[in-house]
């Protein structure tokens, strides 16, 4: 099997996938570490439920993008009617100003180096 990549759209669609498998990973380790007791895997949890976490909001971020590039009204037609490209395009929005931002911002490493400097 041979992968063309040939426009951005194409690298943009794999880096989905990407995300959802790394996603589907963690939740599952998480789903069957979360009933085992032993010290390791009270230990490797957390880090599982963080990352799955992190990959679900970079999938809806990733996601919300897509439907807003496809389905831009002023692009190029596409096979669907205007008022469902409308419609579409108006969900990606949604689902950006909906997505958990204080799981990935409030939460980061990052960020809570910049708050602690600036006190």
């Amino acid at each position: 099997m041979h992968l063309k990549f040939e426009k951005t759209l194409d690298y943009f669609l794999f880096f989905i996938i990407l995300i959802k498998v790394i996603f589907l990973g963690a939740a599952i380790g998480h789903l069957i570490l979360s009933h085992l007791y032993n010290e390791k895997a009270q230990k490797l949890d957390p880090k599982l439920v963080y990352w799955k976490e992190r990959t679900e909001f970079v999938f809806i971020i990733s996601m919300s993008i897509l439907l807003i590039y496809q389905f831009h009204p002023l692009l190029s037609k596409k096979p669907l009617d205007q008022e469902t490209s409308l419609l579409f395009f108006l969900f990606g929005w949604i689902l950006i100003n909906t997505a958990k931002w204080s799981l990935f911002i409030k939460e980061a490493h990052w960020y809570k180096q910049i708050a602690e400097s600036l006190k």
